[in-house]
């Protein structure tokens, strides 16, 4: 199931010569509920116009955003910004957000893999097809290497809407008798997607903006299982061709995501872990009993994510109209954490902003003798301006169903608002008295 198309031999020259060039105190209490928000106006996205996405969403909310092409790393967002309704106002979020890596062991050892580094991941975007961008618009994307067009000017980069179901749902139930009041709105999503070919594989690069300013990453693996790895000459494999013919080598991918936030137009931003713990009842107690603790990370961290356990980056500037902290939440997907190598180990990496760190692994843009993977990188600092590595891994072992196409699998995470508004962003005009009034 090898995504390049090379043989392993070629695989290999082309490698070497890549590698030669909370338990600490509560959160902080609530501010008055007539606070008005401190942040700072989002600076308008510093690039032109070809270069730059801005769509209002049928809700209200606006996303705003500068993008351009890495010949590794593919699509790179910038000076990403939210404006809800309600808010007079861009919100700044990040100030970049890319992939950090693609790394693919095979599960017999014989081969090991580094997509954008030594792939040239973003030399391989592809054209797309109109009917893959429904409703939205294809960019010309300038790739001055492409491997897959013929041409240096790429039809690669989609940014359209999409429904996505249920924002909310909610039927009154009133105490005075009246009637029942229903009130729902459907959500609407900014999509922002790019597809990049590895050979066999190809790889769908997606964002995801929601009206509530929820963000998703994800990253969908499709194409073709790679023919000359129809062998699995360890045993491991899986059999995708009558009785026990073809079978296909398993492997790994580990997909790494580099975000750098700029929450209210700062760097400073803080981050902080939260745990809870389970007792069983106490006397007297019908119940088990939850405590939730906060631990502030204020040195670079390589996290492993636990039942009951998360993180957030704070706003060093901004709050909300209650006078509360923004924040957004780290969400992960569901993971097959790969134990093989000191950088695939953790689920989360927080470290100290250095302009030459921009890859997980292999990094090659660091002076001699710079550490070149993001585990190295965690080394004591004081965390005054965070770089968030997120590690999400898929163990693929073929099925029959995986040729031909093979269908996409996905893989990723979640950036959810924690107290980015005072309320939730979509509320109706008629409930907008109700904050802190659930009664």
């Amino acid at each position: 199931m090898r995504l390049n198309g090379f043989s392993r031999a070629r695989a290999r020259t082309a490698m070497a010569l890549a590698v030669a060039g909370l338990a600490a105190g509560a959160t902080a209490g609530a501010g008055p509920a007539v606070a008005q928000p401190k942040a700072a106006p989002a600076p308008a996205p510093d690039c032109s116009a070809a270069y730059r996405i801005e769509q209002k969403l049928a809700n209200g909310t606006t996303w705003r955003m500068c993008w351009r092409h890495e010949s590794k790393a593919g699509i790179v967002l910038q000076h990403i910004s939210y404006q809800p309704p309600g808010e007079a106002r861009p919100i700044k979020v990040l100030n970049s957000a890319k992939l950090g890596q693609i790394h693919v062991p095979y599960d017999d050892g014989s081969e090991e893999y580094e997509d954008l580094t030594t792939y040239r991941f973003g030399d391989g975007l592809v054209n797309l097809a109109p009917g893959e961008c429904p409703g939205g618009t294809i960019r010309t994307v300038k790739v001055r290497e492409p491997m897959y067009s013929d041409a240096t000017d790429v039809k690669g980069l989609c940014t359209t809407t999409r429904a996505r179901g249920h924002a909310y749902r909610m039927l009154t139930d009133p105490m005075d008798g009246s009637a029942r009041k229903l009130y729902q709105k459907q959500g609407k999503d900014l999509l922002v997607y790019a597809v990049n070919k590895v050979s066999w594989y190809e790889y769908i690069t997606e964002w995801r903006f929601q009206d509530d300013g929820t963000v998703h990453m994800n990253v969908g693996a499709t194409g073709s299982l790679a023919p000359q790895d129809y062998d699995a000459a360890d045993g491991q494999g899986w059999p995708i061709g009558k009785g026990p013919k073809a079978k296909a080598l398993s492997h790994s991918h580990n997909v790494f995501w580099r975000l750098h936030f700029g929450l209210d137009g700062s760097s400073k931003g803080r981050i902080e872990q939260y745990d809870s713990k389970v007792t069983p009842p106490a006397p007297g107690k019908p119940a088990p009993s939850n405590r939730t603790t906060r631990t502030k990370v204020t040195k670079e961290l390589a996290g492993d994510a636990r039942n009951m356990r998360w993180w957030r980056v704070v706003s060093a500037t901004g709050k909300n109209k209650d006078g509360h902290a923004r924040s957004y939440e780290l969400v992960p997907g569901a993971t097959a954490k790969y134990p093989g190598r000191g950088f695939s180990k953790h689920d989360v990496y927080f470290t100290q902003y250095n302009k030459c760190e921009q890859y997980a692994s292999g990094n090659p843009g660091c002076p001699s003798g710079h550490p070149r993977s993001v585990d190295k990188w965690v080394s004591g600092q004081t965390l005054t301006n965070p770089v968030v590595w997120v590690n999400v891994g898929f163990h693929h072992i073929a099925r029959d169903e995986d040729q031909q196409p093979m269908p996409v699998h996905w893989q990723g995470f979640s950036l959810a608002p924690r107290d980015v508004t005072a309320m939730n962003p979509l509320t109706p005009k008629e409930l907008a008295g109700t904050n802190g009034q659930l009664g």
